[in-house]
Parts: C-alpha cells; sequence; structure tokens
C-alpha cells in the first residue's frame, strides 16, 4: 500500500490496523522490507532522520521517545534548488540542523565524546516531511512504517564546525515569502540535537544498522512544521549554523 501510494501520488488509508497499533518492531520490519526494496531497484542510502523530537507532537501521539527513517541520495537537494511540481504527496517544511559524520558509529551504547569525535562538521537543512497516508491521519506505527514521513532533504551548503556553534541555544527562523511562520531552538529538538543524534546512533547499532562515515543525520525540527503549496519559498535561518531555502515550483498553468 505504501509503495504504491508513493509510487502513484494518491495516497493510502492508515495502515496501523493492519500492523498493529502499537507494534513498534513490526512497523519498523514494514520500514526496512520497504527500503530494501527502494535499495534493489537501485537507490543508494545516505544517511538516517529523527522524527517526533517535539514532546508536543510525541504527547500527541501518545509516545515517549523519537522514531526514525532511512535517507536516499535522490531524496537530497541544494540551496534553493527547484522542487518539482507533483514530486510530493502533501508536503510540510521543517527547519533542522543536519550532522555530517567522518567515523563510523557502531557501538549500542555511545557517550556524547564519541559523537563529537565522530562528526564532521554541521549544516543547515530544510526537512521536507511527506506522508504516504491520507490526511496525515497517522499514528507512531503509521509514520514508522512509512519511513518516519520521510520525504526530501535540503542542505545548505557552507559547513560549519561543531565547536563553533551552541547546539542547545542557537535560534531559529523559517520564514515564508519573507514572512516568520515556525521560529525555535536546538533545545525543542529532544533537548539537544547531540542528544537526539546519540538516541540514533544506539538504536540504528541495536537494531544492526549501524551509522558509518559519511552519513546525514537530520537531527530533528527546531519549531513546528508548516504545510506547503506550489510557488512557495521557505527560508531557514540557525544562528551559527546558517541559512538554507527551500523552492516550490508553480503547478502546471500557474496554478497553486
Amino acid at each position: 500500500m505504501l509503495r504504491q501510494a508513493a509510487s502513484s501520488g494518491q495516497p493510502c488509508a492508515p495502515v496501523r490496523n493492519l500492523i498493529g497499533c502499537n507494534d513498534i518492531d513490526a512497523a519498523y520490519a514494514v520500514q526496512r522490507l520497504n527500503n530494501d526494496h527502494q535499495i534493489k531497484q537501485g537507490r543508494r542510502l545516505v544517511g538516517s532522520k529523527i522524527g517526533l523530537t517535539s514532546p508536543a507532537v510525541q504527547k500527541q501521539l501518545g509516545v515517549d521517545q523519537p522514531d526514525f527513517g532511512r535517507l536516499f541520495a535522490d531524496m537530497a537537494l541544494c540551496d534553493g534548488e527547484e522542487i518539482a511540481a507533483g514530486r510530493l504527496i502533501q508536503p510540510k517544511v521543517e527547519a533542522e540542523i543536519v550532522l555530517v559524520l567522518e567515523q563510523d558509529l557502531p557501538h549500542e551504547k555511545h557517550t556524547l565524546a564519541d559523537l563529537i569525535r565522530a562528526t564532521a562538521y554541521l549544516l543547515p537543512a530544510i526537512e521536507v516531511v511527506d506522508s504516504r497516508i491520507a490526511d496525515w491521519d497517522i499514528s507512531l506505527a503509521d509514520t514508522i512504517a512509512d519511513n518516519a514521513s520521510c520525504g526530501l532533504f535540503v542542505l545548505g551548503n557552507r559547513p560549519v564546525r561543531l565547536k563553533d556553534v551552541d547546539l542547545l541555544g542557537c535560534g531559529m527562523v523559517l520564514e515564508r515569502a519573507g514572512e516568520p511562520v515556525s521560529v525555535g531552538a536546538g533545545a525543542a529538538c529532544l533537548g539537544n540535537p547531540l542528544r537526539a543524534a546519540l538516541w540514533l546512533a544506539d538504536t540504528l547499532a541495536q537494531r544492526g544498522d549501524a551509522l558509518r562515515a559519511g552519513d546525514i543525520i537530520l537531527t530533528g525540527a527546531l519549531g513546528p512544521m508548516v504545510a506547503a503549496s506550489a510557488g512557495e519559498v521557505f527560508t531557514a535561518r540557525i544562528e551559527g549554523v546558517g541559512q538554507v531555502s527551500a523552492r516550490f515550483a508553480q503547478a502546471a498553468g500557474g496554478a497553486q
């Protein structure tokens, strides 16, 4: 169902009743099966994303932990690159900090020092989330099975060093056509983006998919996500990290 929704552009009904509303392992099994299928089709894994890092969203879905999805190379866009009309089903945008690794993180329990040592640099990013589930009617099981609602991600192009950024206190503003539509800070991402990345490193290693050198980590939203429409331009500005823009093409015929 999820694969057909992705290929057809027509969202499907929720899948939670098919896999168990509270069965996280079953949901991740569906995610893995679909991702393995994509790899066999020639797509290349380049990293992972962390979702549900906001306490408010966790409360909404009745969970007490984040989730993760896997990133493919064809999901990555450059700063300001146009997102083709119809490429996504029901996109929303959120500003995030990306870690790019230069060392593996293979252990089932990592320290903060392990993570700092393994991080090559940071980038600002806009994650464009998408759901194959109609009307975003999702539970935890739905979003995990749906690869944590992955869509695309737009990377900034000016890397910065971890030691030069206050990840806890850095402010973020996400603008649409110059008007602020979402604000936040590093602390909004599970208390600290590094804490979120540590959770991911440990969880993936425990599930047999350790983070590797070169991997991209989308650490989680710094503020509320915002629905996106054709023709809109969003710019995220993250203190100490930089800025990045996502540009949505006009719909066919110029309609939005």
